[in-house]
């Protein structure tokens, strides 16, 4: 099979992927080959191309957001059959009995694993998965629409859930790349006002596209006090400006899977009045079950530019530089 595959570690720029003729994957017990008919690029691609997370085993296909259709099955799977349309995440594997998985906190397993990283993803014509960690893709939407639902829309719903917005209430999203053009509708479609701070003028046009009530520079003030906010950008120093931004009893939740450093901060108007800082680490296969449900009653459409498979480094380049509003996808047949 065709894949990008990275070999080293090294600046996108660098162009580290390359598009190599390697072996086809063969499912084992419980797992299932997906013939991939798109693949979404997500930011946190280019933190392991680049090594801001440590380096996986290399060489790796990445590629996390990945639409298709079952191809071939091992032994002991009787979820799906040839020819559904799947859909793989980032999680991919937890251990199911620690004390985590057991309290339904399975995004917290230290024996967990993700795709793209661990294992080769989507960024090639097949990828496997363990069929109990892949998606059944709703009717709603085409392959390459459904892609970014797959963490973009994953990981921005566990944030909206942490940030802990109440109904009708205002929400900030600093950073409005592709997991906040997904909050930003499903925010409103539960009755919430969105203010979105960003620092590109056609994120912002899209954000006002959306429906959200104000738009920013994002260093500029919020006009109004926050229920919630979340923090998309992953720049630390953005992490004050966003609890200042907040009403008393507010909550931040903080999206990304890397974060440059957060600076000192004033204790009175950053954390005093019950305000609180929440982290986000990966996400739960139950996040996803209902993203992809409440997804497809909205139904949210994504806004996204496509590229064929070998044109990944460049996808991943503009991406890197604010180039893209709403989600790169790969198409890598027939999507």
């Amino acid at each position: 099979m065709k894949a990008m595959v990275l070999g080293r570690i090294a600046p996108i720029e660098e162009r580290p992927l390359e598009l190599r003729d390697i072996p086809d994957p063969v499912p084992g017990r419980g797992e299932i080959r997906v013939r991939v008919l798109a693949c979404g690029v997500c930011r946190t691609d280019l933190h392991v191309i680049e090594g801001d997370l440590p380096a996986p085993d290399l060489p790796r296909v990445p590629g996390h957001q990945v639409v298709g259709v079952v191809e071939a099955s091992g032994p002991d799977c009787s979820r799906f059959e040839p020819g559904d349309r799947v859909g793989i995440a980032w999680l991919r594997e937890t251990c199911g009995t620690c004390e985590f998985c057991r309290a339904g906190q399975e995004n917290l397993c230290e024996s967990s694993r993700y795709t793209g990283y661990h294992a080769d993803g989507g960024f090639a014509e097949l990828a496997v998965v363990r069929e109990d960690f892949a998606y059944r893709i709703p009717d709603a939407f085409g392959d390459v629409q459904a892609t970014p639902l797959l963490c973009a829309g994953i990981i921005g719903y566990r944030s909206l859930r942490r940030a802990r917005l109440p109904d009708g209430g205002r929400l900030g999203l600093f950073g409005f790349g592709s997991s906040a053009h997904i909050v930003i509708q499903v925010a409103r479609h539960r009755g919430g006002e969105v203010y979105v701070a960003t620092r590109g003028e056609s994120h912002r046009a899209l954000a006002r596209d959306l429906g959200a009530v104000w738009t920013g520079g994002a260093y500029d003030p919020i006009p109004t006090p926050l229920h919630s906010a979340i923090v998309f950008a992953p720049a630390g120093e953005i992490v004050p400006i966003a609890l200042r931004s907040l009403r008393k009893g507010g909550t931040v939740s903080l999206a990304g899977i890397h974060m440059s450093p957060i600076p000192e901060m004033e204790y009175e108007p950053c954390l005093f009045h019950e305000k609180t800082l929440q982290s986000v680490e990966a996400n739960t296969r139950e996040d996803g079950r209902e993203l992809l449900r409440e997804a497809a009653e909205i139904p949210v459409r994504a806004s996204t530019t496509v590229f064929p498979l070998e044109e990944a480094n460049e996808a991943l380049a503009r991406l890197k530089h604010d180039g893209i509003d709403g989600t790169a996808v790969l198409r890598v047949a027939g999507a």
